[in-house]
């Protein structure tokens, strides 16, 4: 059998009316489907509604076959075993009662064809690079990422014919990365994931692009869905140019049906004042002329609204990704000077650090998870290290008030800056008018994120080091690019921690170090 997964119809509202997706109907075959959207489209909730977490008010969701579902926020007991989190306890206690003799008629229903699950669960693990663990061993003694692919290996063992993974990368180091991906790879069935992970969408067959509660499908993975849309949206912005045209020449053919009515009244009022024409005559030309131009008037403003109409249907294929383009000038940092010098410093994790970092260096912070990067990135801001201005955007993004608006938060940092001014400076980062006027605690994720970014590069004085911790973690594809935006505009020196490697490429990346627990080393480029 095809195993595939299918919405018709699907409506789905929160309880406070917003209505999320209104008569969704699509179908994903046998195939791995990437599915992207802006922050706050459904992309997690349509997961939720597939697998079962949540109920649509109407619709029909099918899945033909057996399903795995992995959330985004994933949590596990830590008190289980890791047996119990595979769900294989119970096969585990039976196969060892009845290898002692009991062999119970419920012991061999509990077993039933799984006498190979352990050596299926162990052989799981070792290719997500769990091999080690064991077992017997506690969640607890887990770490974050090994937890999330203890999650995963949960939902491949039961061999399920469809798979939805909700940001499967999220809080992964690279080797986590690399086993999750081959994972991936090698999943036979229909295969939906939500994610922002470059790497892992140009490894799908197709992407699904959700807007406005509807789903385009592209073929292709990651790549050529963005040539695709490229390629869309070049011709949906001549469509808009020519609807446009036709617009304003509607406009002036009104203008020009007006100024001739007015004028033939005119001539007709003047020619019956001075007594050329009999009054019945000029009566019924009168008519006449109104009646004549009354339809022309008509036609004219039709064709007006029908132009507008289009200009409207022209501007909805453009999509509203604006990109942040803004000027950092009292960032530059002369190339050689010494922004930052760490010597024999030992972060709490017992790694030594040596750093000294010089002129607008663009440096990417990796290493394995539980290594230290926040730590060290936290240690620099408390420190005195830096020897120029510097800021840190950490992965909670708590550094803005919630009760002030984005403008007054800025004006907490700049209070230098003219309202007017900050204002403007906002407006770059795609917060123009009364968007600047927002409470943070009303912001989207990927808002607050791009408030926090604005904050911090627009803060007096302009930091020239900037160290940003797992940045592009919950961002979707065009918070990511706004990202990018910004930070080709950034002149001073740069510390991204990161697991996101197309990321740091993208951002011009000059120097690579790796953190372990021991110690701190420059790295060839990744």
């Amino acid at each position: 059998m095809s195993h595939s997964l299918s919405c018709t119809d699907l409506f789905f509202a929160w309880p406070d009316g917003d209505v999320l997706f209104d008569g969704l109907s699509f179908v994903a075959g046998p195939v791995r489907s990437g599915l992207v959207g802006r922050n706050g489209t459904g992309k997690s909730t349509l997961l939720r509604l597939i697998a079962g977490r949540l109920t649509p008010q109407r619709g029909v969701i099918r899945v033909s076959g057996e399903l795995g579902y992995l959330p985004q926020d994933l949590t596990l007991d830590t008190a289980l075993r890791v047996d119990q989190a595979l769900g294989i306890d119970g096969v585990r206690r039976a196969i060892t009662a009845i290898e002692s003799g009991d062999a119970s008629e419920e012991n061999f229903a509990v077993v039933g064809d799984e006498w190979d699950v352990e050596e299926r669960a162990e052989a799981l693990l070792g290719r997500l690079g769990l091999g080690a663990i064991g077992l017997d061993r506690s969640v607890g003694e887990l770490s974050g990422g090994e937890t999330i692919l203890l999650g995963l290996a949960a939902e491949l063992l039961p061999r399920p014919d469809v798979l939805l993974l909700d940001e499967p990368t999220n809080n992964l180091d690279l080797r986590a990365r690399r086993h999750l991906y081959d994972a991936v790879d090698q999943f036979r069935g229909a295969l939906l994931i939500v994610s922002h992970d470059r790497e892992l969408l140009d490894r799908v067959d197709q992407i699904g692009d959700l807007r406005k509660g509807e789903i385009s499908w592209y073929g292709g993975n990651l790549t050529a869905y963005e040539e695709a849309v490229a390629v869309e949206q070049e011709a949906a912005e001549r469509m808009v140019r020519a609807a446009e045209a036709d617009v304003r020449k509607q406009k002036r053919d009104l203008i020009e049906a007006r100024m001739k009515m007015d004028q033939r009244r005119a001539r007709g009022q003047k020619a019956a004042e001075q007594g050329g024409i009999p009054r019945i005559v000029a009566g019924g030309l009168k008519r006449s002329a109104q009646v004549s131009a009354g339809k022309h008037l008509e036609v004219q403003t039709e064709r007006l609204e029908s132009a507008q109409e289009a200009l409207a249907d022209a501007e909805a294929l453009v999509h509203d990704d604006d990109t942040i383009r803004v000027d950092l000038p009292k960032t530059v940092v002369p190339a050689g000077r010494i922004v930052l010098r760490l010597e024999d410093h030992v972060l709490r994790t017992g790694a030594r650090v040596d750093l000294e970092i010089r002129g607008p260096e663009r440096i990417a912070l990796t290493g394995p998870n539980g290594a230290g990067k926040t730590t060290l990135l936290e240690s620099i801001v408390a420190g005195e290290s830096p020897l120029v201005p510097h800021r840190l955007l950490p992965q909670r993004l708590d550094l803005l008030r919630d009760d002030l608006s984005i403008v007054d938060n800025l004006a907490l940092l700049a209070p230098g800056t003219e309202n007017q001014d900050r204002r403007s400076r906002l407006a770059r980062f795609l917060f123009r008018g009364r968007a600047a006027d927002q409470l943070v605690s009303t912001l989207s994720g990927g808002e607050r994120f791009r408030a926090t970014l604005a904050a911090l590069l627009l803060a007096e004085p302009p930091p020239q080091l900037l160290m940003l911790d797992e940045p592009t973690n919950n961002l979707d594809l065009a918070s990511v690019a706004q990202l990018k935006g910004a930070l080709s505009s950034y002149s001073g020196a740069l510390v991204v921690a990161s697991h996101d490697l197309p990321f740091l490429r993208d951002i011009g990346i000059t120097r690579w170090l790796e953190l372990t627990p021991e110690t701190l080393t420059d790295v060839d480029p990744l």
